[in-house]
This record gives structure tokens, sequence and C-alpha cells, in this order.
């Protein structure tokens, strides 16, 4: 009878390790599900209300978008020899007008926990506010964008992998 219920036991412990392998998803691959992704999930420090919209049609430049009221941002992070280049796309409205006055900030947090803090630059040609990242440590990089668009303050929370 002993050897039984160690049987029955050794059985369903099994069973249930079997069960937890073959249902481990793998929810780190999808990038819009992360925190920094999705401004929603963090508290904000504008009184603006942001939200990620899944909706959205495709990113005009192939960056992370992030929706913040009336106003479009898009992150499109490139590695370059001397560290990541980043392109910040400040737009207004649903026909995407560029915002050139801005005074935008990029409060990143790097792979070892130490924070950065850049200031962008507006790319009249491009359209598009651009600063440097010198760091080339591999890992993510969670990055927060700030506008200061006349007073108006305008969050977007981002992330990238190098």
């Amino acid at each position: 009878m002993r050897s039984f219920k160690l049987s029955l036991i050794i059985l369903g412990s099994v069973g249930l390790l079997i069960l937890g392998a073959c249902s481990n998803n793998n929810q780190a691959s999808n990038p819009s599900s992360s925190p920094a992704a999705s401004p929603a999930n963090s508290p904000s420090e504008t009184t603006e209300k942001s939200e990620t919209k899944t909706d959205h049609p495709e990113a005009s430049q192939g960056g992370q978008v992030v929706e913040v009221g009336a106003y479009h941002l898009e992150l499109v992070p490139e590695k370059e020899d001397s560290g990541t280049h980043l392109d910040l796309y400040l737009q207004k409205g649903d026909n995407h007008e560029a915002i050139p006055n801005a005074k935008v900030t990029a409060q990143v947090q790097l792979p070892d926990g130490s924070q950065k803090q850049l200031d962008l630059k507006y790319d009249a040609d491009g359209k598009h506010y651009t600063a440097l990242l010198p760091e080339k440590a591999t890992g993510q990089y969670q990055v927060k964008m700030t506008a200061d668009l006349n007073g108006e303050k305008v969050d977007g929370r981002f992330s990238f992998n190098q």
C-alpha cells in the first residue's frame, strides 16, 4: 500500500512537470508587451493621458510607435560603430505633421542599470530629433522621451536591444 501511494505521488509530480513544460510561454520576445513600450502601464509625469494604440497602421519609419493624445512619437534606434543613433519622430494630428520647435530629452537606462540623459537636436532635413548614445553594451535599453512643447510635456516610453 505504501509503495502504491509513493508511485501515485511520483506519477502526479511528473505529470505536473510535463504540463508546466508544455505550457511555457515566452512573452519577452514581444516588445509591445514590455512595460517600457506601453506607457499606459507606468506612471506619467504629465497631465496628458498616455496610451499605446494597437490598431495603428505600420510605423511610418519602421520604429516603435507611441500615441500620446494628439501626438505621435516614433523611436528608431540604429546601431553604429560609435554607439547607437537615436531618431525620434515627433508629430501631431492624424496627418502626422512634424513638430520642429520642441525641447526633447531622452532618459536612457543602460543594460547595467545606470542612467544617461541626452538632449536631442532637430534635423530640419529629416524632420525628426536626433542624438547619439555612445554606449556599446549589449542588452536591453529602456528609453523615456520627454518633449516640452511650449510648456506642454509629452512623454513616451520605449525599449530596444543591442
